[in-house]
């Protein structure tokens, strides 16, 4: 894996190129999947025009997919984060839930996410491209529990309520729901799951 100092070691011309190669190999390995793209592939994207300058960046492929991986869940987070940084009221839930499915509408139900299509490819084949995602997936979990966990500190959820584990139930339906989505080019799969968990959330409110 790239060192994870080597990036504050380039040039402002240097780091805008390592950065083009990554965006390029993100976007195409969501369109055409990992398998799907070359490095020639990522080179034409990025408008790189010598193998030596990704090499000069990444060893080889799996180093790139290292990148992608940390690009992709540094992307969706962000994306999320105006969302996640106050998810803690069944109003934020909702909205949260209201502006996943708009997303999906928005795309035409094609794609998925972009951290679990990249799991469902990677995970069974490169047990370091899984750790990654498991610490990206892991992110994205405490962001969801720690909203969970401001509204049990208020008293809005009772005692007996999990965060931990409403988070994980809330961000794996998210997960299957998008499968769904992306198969049936609809979201009332996603829509209701994402609705059945947020009413198991309702069932800790506290009167």
């Amino acid at each position: 894996m790239t060192s994870s100092t080597a990036p504050q070691r380039l040039t402002p011309k240097g780091r805008a190129t390592r950065d083009r190669i990554v965006e390029a190999a993100a976007r195409l390995m969501f369109e055409r999947g990992v398998a799907g793209t070359g490095t020639s592939d990522v080179l034409k994207a990025a408008g790189v025009s010598s193998p030596s300058q990704l090499y000069h960046y990444f060893g080889d492929k799996r180093e790139l997919i290292q990148a992608v991986i940390a690009y992709q869940t540094q992307h969706v987070l962000d994306l999320q984060r105006p969302l996640l940084s106050r998810l803690d009221s069944f109003e934020a839930l909702e909205a949260w839930r209201d502006a996943v499915v708009a997303d999906q509408r928005a795309r035409n139900c094609e794609g998925g996410c972009p951290i679990g299509s990249l799991s469902m490819e990677l995970s069974d084949h490169d047990a370091e491209a899984r750790v990654e995602l498991a610490a990206g997936y892991q992110r994205w979990e405490e962001a969801i529990r720690d909203g969970l966990d401001r509204m049990r500190t208020r008293g809005e959820l009772g005692a007996d309520a999990d965060p931990s584990a409403l988070a994980l139930a809330l961000l794996t339906a998210l997960q299957g729901g998008l499968v769904m989505t992306q198969a049936r080019r609809d979201t009332v799969a996603l829509e209701a799951v994402l609705n059945a968990i947020i009413d198991l959330i309702r069932c800790h409110a506290r009167s």
